[in-house]
């Protein structure tokens, strides 16, 4: 039987046990204390009766109340005072209600140390669910780049191709290089920023001349994908953040679109941006296959992949790195799509920062 389970099953045992053991607790405490108020309710009697007894020998009132100070004499008839009978009843509720809250406690302290352990079991599981993830992940993406490579190698080794077809090898070669050194970066950048070992230097960058860097990168690879790039972003607009995050963060949410969209069979990206309330917001809208719109959230998560089934290299790193990056930047960024098949539209939100002063 799994851990969890036996945990379960333990815990639930622990708290019925624990919750008759208090109930069995307090019916004894409150038997007890009921006990305890008929004795003091007999000598109260006998204390009656002896002070009735003392009247009737002729004993003054004053006498009889300074011998039994419990009684009270009214009308040649003594009778128990009702502020002692009021406080006999007021200490037994009083011990009613501590031993209630003491056993109540109890069980709140118990529930809560489950609860804590719960919690942790339930985050050791999920690490380990996610290394096994990761490594099931890691070993299918690095195993197909380095199944082409090796094809790729036997095929020069076999022969000797026209220098056409040993370009195209080579490039081939180069491409899986490519992509094993990206998902080996994003594996260690993911590292770095879960552990907060990251230098971020903000200053003020225009938003316009960094977005246009990085599109121009990725140009040729949308051309080929057949992927319409459009960006309006007017200038003057300065964001405060580190240039390299910037960078990265745009690069990862363009790529992201460019896959989305190629999935899709082609189609566009639309890239604008404005400033109000003090931040800049660059908007990031493709035609690709979108995503259900509960799944917005959960795709900055590690190991989320967009296009699990597209046939597409990833680690599923990528954007929970824009999200830490962006949190570094005191920014934000969330996702938004109608629907599978309907498009995606990805705002990234940055601190405006005031124009760099000319040298």
């Amino acid at each position: 039987m799994k851990t969890p389970r036996v945990f379960q099953l333990t815990a639930l045992a622990m708290v019925v046990v624990s919750a008759v053991q208090v109930g069995w607790w307090l019916l004894d405490q409150h038997s007890q204390t009921a006990d305890k108020v008929r004795e003091m309710r007999h000598a109260y009697a006998a204390q009656q009766a002896a002070a009735q007894a003392l009247l009737e020998a002729g004993t003054a009132p004053a006498r009889v109340q300074q011998l039994l100070p419990d009684m009270r004499v009214s009308d040649g008839r003594a009778a128990l005072d009702p502020q002692r009978e009021q406080a006999l009843l007021t200490e037994a509720r009083h011990r009613d209600r501590q031993y209630a809250w003491e056993g109540g406690f109890f069980l709140f302290a118990l529930g809560l140390c489950i609860a804590v352990i719960a919690r942790a079991l339930r985050a050791e599981a999920r690490v380990l669910e996610e290394q096994d993830n990761f490594l099931a992940l890691v070993s299918h993406q690095f195993k197909t780049p380095l199944a082409s490579l090796q094809l790729s190698l036997e095929t020069l080794a076999l022969r000797a191709p026209a220098p056409q077809a040993a370009r195209t090898l080579i490039d081939r070669m180069l491409a899986d290089l490519a992509r094993m050194e990206l998902m080996v970066t994003q594996i260690l950048e993911s590292a770095r920023l879960e552990r907060g070992r990251v230098e971020f230097k903000a200053e003020p960058l225009e938003l316009r001349g960094c977005v246009a860097r990085v599109v121009a990168q990725l140009e040729e690879r949308a051309r080929q994908e057949q992927v319409t790039i459009s960006s309006a972003i007017e200038p003057g607009l300065y964001v405060a953040s580190d240039p390299l995050a910037l960078d990265l963060v745009v690069r990862n949410i363009l790529e992201n679109a460019v896959t989305a969209v190629q999935s899709a069979g082609g189609g566009r990206i639309e890239l604008t941006a404005h400033a109000a309330s003090g931040e800049v917001e660059l908007s990031v809208k493709d035609s690709g296959v979108g995503f259900p719109p509960a799944d917005g959230a959960r795709l900055f998560e590690r190991f989320t992949r967009l296009h699990p089934t597209g046939g597409h290299y990833g680690t599923g790193l990528g954007l929970f790195i824009v999200r830490r990056l962006m949190e570094l930047a005191r920014g934000r960024v969330r996702a938004s799509s109608d629907g599978v098949g309907k498009g995606a539209n990805f705002v990234l939100t940055w601190p405006a920062a005031a124009r760099e002063p000319q040298p």
